[in-house]
């Protein structure tokens, strides 16, 4: 594969672009941009001070260069003066209008969903089940991202079923990962607070085998006005 295979994200717009990198290799960041490392391997910066962004991790770069990464995720906010009318592009819709199960009283808005990528991980290792890699644990996954936005003081519903590995990152505000002990506000043991450009580095979920896993009850919460990225690891199916 040629170095710095560019692909752009179908979520793309007026206000935030985003792009997925492979094969990265001396690429430059001139834009303040969040750069999210999706990868079990950590990514190399080429700096005055050379440093890595961890894996399953991001950070925010400006003027900065990329030395080596298998794949990187590169969200960039391009506009942010009246951000909230980014739910009016393509691809947006309300929570509650397109799933019949979600209330359509909370103001969650969801953009499309992008084939970001296939990436090979240990998910034992990703969840915290293992303290390192092992190759025989190693599985493929179709990394699948879309942005979600909801205004100051949402609870975004909490819930205890995926069907895959997710982590998030924030993009614009602050904003909370919470978790609880059984489906009630009044349970929540765990407060995960989340500012621009961080990633929730370990999943919430426990991994069992056959590529199941299980999750705590759980939601994200706006504090201010927010836009996030669900960074969803899709098994691929063995055989």
């Amino acid at each position: 594969m040629q170095t710095n295979q560019i692909k752009s994200i179908n979520f793309s717009g007026e206000y935030i672009d985003g792009k997925y990198v492979e094969n990265v290799k001396d690429f430059h960041i001139e834009k303040r941009t969040i750069v999210v490392n999706l990868e079990q391997t950590n990514a190399y910066l080429s700096e005055t001070n050379p440093s890595i962004i961890p894996a399953f991790s991001s950070t925010i770069l400006e003027n900065a260069t990329v030395e080596k990464a298998k794949s990187l995720l590169l969200i960039q906010v391009v506009e942010r003066r009246n951000i909230g009318s980014i739910v009016f592009e393509d691809g947006w819709n309300l929570l509650g209008d397109t799933d019949p199960g979600f209330p359509k009283t909370v103001p969650l808005w969801k953009s499309s969903q992008d084939d970001a990528g296939i990436i090979e991980v240990d998910p034992y290792y990703m969840a915290g089940q293992s303290s390192t890699p092992n190759p025989n644990h190693k599985e493929k996954f179709m990394v699948k991202v879309n942005l979600w936005f909801a205004p100051s003081f949402t609870d975004c519903a909490i819930h205890n079923m995926h069907d895959f590995i997710e982590i998030h990152t924030q993009i614009v505000g602050l904003g909370r990962m919470q978790k609880f002990k059984v489906k009630s506000f009044e349970s929540l043991y765990e407060d995960l607070l989340m500012a621009e450009g961080y990633t929730q580095i370990i999943p919430f979920c426990t991994v069992h085998e056959n590529q199941k896993y299980t999750y705590p009850w759980h939601q994200y919460y706006s504090d201010t006005d927010c836009i996030w990225m669900a960074n969803e690891y899709h098994p691929i199916k063995k055989g």
